[in-house]
């Protein structure tokens, strides 16, 4: 008899240890982990851009723009072009990573309107000095762009400038030349 009962105290702990565990987990995964499980996907372009690599002209750039500049470390980019034949792949995956957005601890900026699409700016830290940045923006006829801006105590204005200066740069290289599209505010 006793040991019946301590086999159902057991099976009993382990299920609320569990429920608790299950609980405290998020079932939407981090912006970190969708892109690495899209890094995979034939749909994605995926880039890590190191902010040196922009080649922004810097006797161009204000000194507001050269502050922002200094406090950029790199640009994770991740792209979904959108065809007729993954129509239906793109609805999940939008519906994905807006999931992660709003259920993330990012806070929102701004919000995006524009002939290109729609969007939201949101960010990581505080209002004066921000470490990430992620410009989300959707276009239903061509896809989405995610990407994550990283750097340490980037001031939201000087930011806001300097994604000026480089939608109006001369990019070159490999998946770049449609960065400044994609950055258009």
């Amino acid at each position: 008899m006793g040991m019946k009962r301590s086999t159902t105290y057991g099976l009993l702990f382990a299920g609320l240890a569990s429920l608790l565990l299950f609980m405290g987990c998020s079932s939407t995964q981090s912006l970190q982990e969708y892109y690495v499980d899209s890094s995979e996907n034939p749909n994605f372009l995926v880039l890590d851009v190191p902010a040196n690599i922009l080649k922004l002209d810097e006797a161009g750039l204000s000194a507001t723009e050269l502050e922002a500049l200094s406090s950029l470390r790199k640009l994770n980019i991740l792209t979904f072009r959108k065809t007729e034949a993954n129509a239906d792949s793109y609805k999940e995956e939008s519906a994905k990573i807006k999931a992660i957005l709003k259920e993330s601890e990012f806070k929102e900026l701004m919000k995006l309107n524009t002939k290109y699409g729609r969007g939201v700016v949101k960010y990581l830290g505080n209002e004066d000095a921000i470490d990430e940045v992620v410009i989300y923006g959707d276009s239903k006829e061509s896809g989405f762009a995610v990407i994550r801006v990283l750097g340490k105590n980037m001031n939201p204005a000087h930011f806001m400038q300097l994604l000026q200066a480089i939608e109006n740069a001369d990019l070159e290289g490999e998946g770049l030349a449609g960065l400044s599209g994609l950055l258009k505010i």
